[in-house]
């Protein structure tokens, strides 16, 4: 005997997570033959979560269940129906919150099935794809246009994510899709052993956005690859050997840069990065010393301290730290401090406002040179600045970049000075792909993007509000600890309870993410434990946007609440 309750909720789980109708429709028939007398095929129609009626599926065979911008539909003969009921009972879990309308119409997906680019992705992939694949139930993305991505079955995702921080004026903006296909008609690929207008013009326009004495560029092709390289750079230039990094940093997988990052998840049991070190990260929300007015964003740290007015004394005990290492762990002479300005995969982690001030300080007096990896928040992301590194009143001696360099398309760079320039030349150091034509075009329409579109400022006004809105949920929820960030680089840690800030499982950390997924919305993860939220959209996205990701965060908490 068949256990209706199952089946019915078998049906509502069906109709309310994006299953073709045909599978539906014979859910209902056979119902109908269970005899379950709310069903009625000739009545039933598809009734979104506002109450509209919309025909018969039959009628539109191959389409989703699940259409946006509506989260949950079923089919029902009345508030009675089965279908009905059940659509309503969803809606508690996953109401059906008003995505902002998008004139863009993505083209129908024509590929191979789900099923059969998961099997390939298993069998064919190497198993490291697997294990980074987000989500119990993965996204199989189609197409993309600015702040929207759409799945092959066409539902609508605004995305918060970005590609990991890399999609930095849209998908598939149309400025920088005209460029790519200007340039692709003249010339795909020469190397930097013939001169072709398109790197020069880029390593031009690049430096005019730098300060002084930072005029010289080394295009790559990756955020590792320009660390990898500025690693060279520093230590044939110092003539010194040792890198100092901040624990729970992230500058790339490459062998050597593996050093360079301090997250055990990133780590091999093999020899790499010798001559790498990390100190003390000044985290003043999870770290040792923090405070309310620690750091450079609208919102701060909800923990108490009895700092006077510009004076911070979680900065001066997380200073006290790194002359400890620089007393125990290494030479008198170093090569280098690597440091992000904000933390990325780190959890978009702030250090107290001047302690890179201080360290670049103490780093050169130990003879090394001071670099900036602005791999995710250069560019503009940050709003109050084009560069990370500005926000804290330093210059270094060498930035790094990539990600949102060129929108997605694979680039990176180092940019240093002349004089550090002149140490690599001792040797010949070649890149097959970097400067290529097609690179240098896209991210120079990026550059003349950001600022035609004025996304910089976009990314102060519009993450300023959500950092803010962000602190509201915050102060709602026991288990947001904290929120920070500047512009659109923002991370909500997630804890148990703000008192021991002991990190949320990755298992709850799971089911929000998946759930603020199911109603519309793609966000990241960071954190060593996993436990921070990361939101760094396409810097083009909008205050309704930004309405709609609050409401769904916010049911997907909740969510979880109510299902512990």
């Amino acid at each position: 005997m068949i256990d209706m309750a199952a089946l019915n909720a078998h049906v509502l789980y069906q109709a309310c997570t994006g299953v073709q109708e045909r599978q539906v429709d014979f859910l209902v028939e056979l119902a109908k033959e269970l005899g379950d007398s709310h069903v009625s095929e000739k009545r039933h129609t598809r009734r979104n979560c506002f109450g509209n009626n919309l025909p018969h599926p039959a009628l539109a065979k191959g389409r989703s269940v699940r259409d946006t911008p509506w989260q949950c539909q079923a089919w029902s003969d009345g508030a009675d129906g089965l279908l009905g009921t059940m659509c309503q009972k969803a809606a508690v879990k996953h109401p059906s919150f008003q995505m902002p309308p998008c004139d863009y119409k993505p083209d129908s997906y024509q590929g191979m099935s789900k099923e059969r680019l998961l099997e390939i992705r298993k069998q064919n992939c190497h198993p490291m794809t697997m294990k980074v694949t987000y989500y119990r139930q993965p996204v199989f993305i189609h197409q993309g246009h600015m702040q929207w991505l759409w799945d092959v079955d066409g539902k609508r995702y605004l995305d918060l994510f970005a590609g990991v921080a890399t999609v930095s004026v849209g998908h598939c903006n149309p400025r920088v899709n005209e460029a790519a296909v200007k340039q692709l008609k003249h010339l795909w690929h020469t190397t930097a052993i013939y001169i072709h207008p398109q790197i020069q013009e880029y390593a031009e326009k690049l430096v005019s956005l730098l300060p002084e004495p930072l005029k010289v560029v080394y295009l790559t092709n990756s955020g590792s690859e320009a660390n990898d390289l500025a690693m060279l750079m520093a230590r044939l230039h110092t003539g010194n050997y040792d890198i100092v990094t901040l624990r729970g940093s992230y500058h790339g997988g490459s062998p050597l840069t593996m050093g360079l990052t301090s997250q055990t998840a990133y780590k091999y049991p093999v020899a790499s990065g010798s001559g790498c070190h990390n100190t003390m990260c000044p985290d003043v929300f999870r770290g040792v010393w923090g405070g309310s007015h620690c750091r450079d964003s609208p919102v701060q740290a909800i923990r108490e301290c009895s700092c006077s007015p510009g004076h911070c004394q979680a900065n001066d005990r997380y200073i006290e730290q790194l002359k400890e290492m620089f007393d125990t762990t290494v030479p008198h002479r170093i090569a280098a401090f690597f440091g992000e300005p904000i933390q990325g995969i780190g959890g978009a982690v702030q250090y107290p406002k001047n302690y890179l001030k201080e360290t670049y300080k103490l780093v050169r007096e130990k003879g090394g040179i001071c670099i900036a990896d602005e791999v995710q928040t250069g560019f503009g992301r940050t709003g109050s600045h084009f560069w990370g590194f500005q926000g804290h009143d330093i210059i270094p001696d060498m930035v790094t970049m990539a990600k949102g360099i060129a929108n997605g398309f694979p680039m990176g760079a180092v940019v240093t000075t002349e004089e550090i320039a002149r140490s690599f030349g001792k040797g010949l150091h070649f890149n097959t792909f970097g400067g290529n034509p097609v690179a240098c075009a896209i991210a120079s329409s990026v550059l003349d993007t950001i600022a035609e579109d004025r996304l910089q400022e976009n990314c102060a006004v519009v993450g300023t509000y959500l950092l803010t809105e962000l602190a509201k949920l915050r102060d709602k929820y026991e288990i947001i600890g904290d929120v920070r960030g500047k512009g659109l680089q923002i991370g909500v840690e997630m804890v148990t309870d703000k008192v021991s800030r002991k990190p949320l499982s990755p298992e709850a950390m799971a089911e929000i993410f998946e759930d603020t997924k199911d109603m519309g919305v793609l966000i990241g993860k960071g954190g060593i434990y996993g436990q921070t939220f990361r939101i760094k959209p396409p810097m083009c996205i909008m205050k309704d946007d930004v309405d709609f990701f609050l409401a769904v965060f916010d049911q997907a908490l909740q969510n979880y609440l109510d299902r512990r």
